[in-house]
């Protein structure tokens, strides 16, 4: 009997992981470039290396084996008059390979994220997104996210979105 051979791929693993290392760097500097090419560098609200490295941020990952498919975070941020003191994670940093683009990796990296923040007893999330960005602004709108004012010290530019999810517990 011959060898069977199946074109199977590994499964989808999210996981927390460290944003410097090599495959991560790279895939964050795609996504740099590619709001580089939408926006002035004065309205890209990026979080670096550094800051994503601090222990208020939860930094995931999405992988199929050895391929890094996409990543997100989550930073703890405290209340403010713009969330009537409530406490909030901000999403921060998605981004999923141009490649894996139209599987599902965004929700599933969103919704890890989002428990991640029940984790942290935190029940609201913000983000803040371009207009430009409709493949982002389509998923954060049907994973329940809806319009809201500027938070968190951003201006409201005319270029920038931004959305609210109240989390279940």
């Amino acid at each position: 009997m011959g060898v069977m051979r199946t074109n199977m791929k590994p499964p989808l693993e999210i996981r927390p992981e460290r944003p410097d290392q090599p495959q991560v760097v790279a895939l964050l500097g795609e996504l740099d470039a590619y709001l580089a090419g939408l926006y002035e560098p004065e309205a890209n609200y990026i979080l670096g290396i550094q800051e994503l490295l601090a222990p208020q941020v939860c930094f995931m990952t999405a992988w199929q084996g050895d391929a890094l498919l996409g990543c997100g975070a989550v930073r703890t941020m405290p209340g403010e008059v713009a969330t009537q003191g409530e406490s909030y994670v901000e999403v921060k940093r998605m981004m999923v390979a141009p490649a894996a683009r139209g599987q599902g990796v965004a929700g599933l990296l969103l919704a890890a994220l989002e428990a991640a923040a029940r984790e942290r007893f935190i029940t609201l999330a913000l983000l803040e997104t371009g207009e430009l960005q409709a493949q982002a602004v389509r998923l954060y709108q049907r994973c329940g996210y809806v319009r809201r004012a500027a938070f968190g010290g951003y201006p409201d530019n005319g270029l920038s979105l931004f959305y609210a999810k109240r989390l279940q517990t």
